[in-house]
């Protein structure tokens, strides 16, 4: 069977061929044409339903964040971070200064100790050697008084 045979009676109207094939490319056009157009409308009204809510309180906020940063002046915020980096630097080479500086404080500390317990014991030993100094002239008054005392025994008219 050929597109030519072809015949297709609606009512008393009887359509054949090529005419068939042209009514269903337009018919389908049409109804293509149709849903696109109800589908754009159903999207229409969908945006239509959704309401826009108020932007004035969000102006107003935008407002007062530009009026804040303005008095803040976040503008010199990157020279004040740059300063304060610096300063932190510097901070911490102190610090590390200071470290150092107590390691060798406390090394100075047990040196001190060490020389207060050298200075006791050096008090202890002065003290007893004072006691014999006095011990020591009586000793060497006595070994002179002995000699003095041979000399006269051994010459008695001197």
């Amino acid at each position: 069977m050929s597109l030519e045979d072809t015949e297709l009676k609606i009512g008393n109207t009887s359509f054949k061929g090529v005419w068939i094939a042209i009514v269903l490319g337009i018919g389908s056009t049409i109804g293509g044409g149709v849903w696109t157009a109800s589908s754009l409308y159903s999207r229409l009204e969908a945006v239509e339903v959704r309401s826009i809510p108020d932007v004035k309180p969000i102006k107003e906020d935008i407002s007062l964040i530009k009026q804040q940063l303005t008095d803040n002046d976040v503008s010199q915020l990157k020279a004040k971070l740059a300063e304060l980096g610096t300063n932190i630097t510097t901070i911490m080479e102190q610090q590390t200064r200071l470290l150092t500086l107590q390691q060798e404080v406390a090394d100075l500390a047990k040196e001190i100790e060490t020389i207060r317990s050298s200075v006791t014991e050096a008090k202890l030993i002065a003290e007893s050697v004072a006691g014999v100094d006095d011990r020591m002239k009586k000793v060497e008054r006595e070994i002179d008084d002995l000699w003095e005392g041979l000399d006269y025994v051994s010459n008695p008219l001197q």
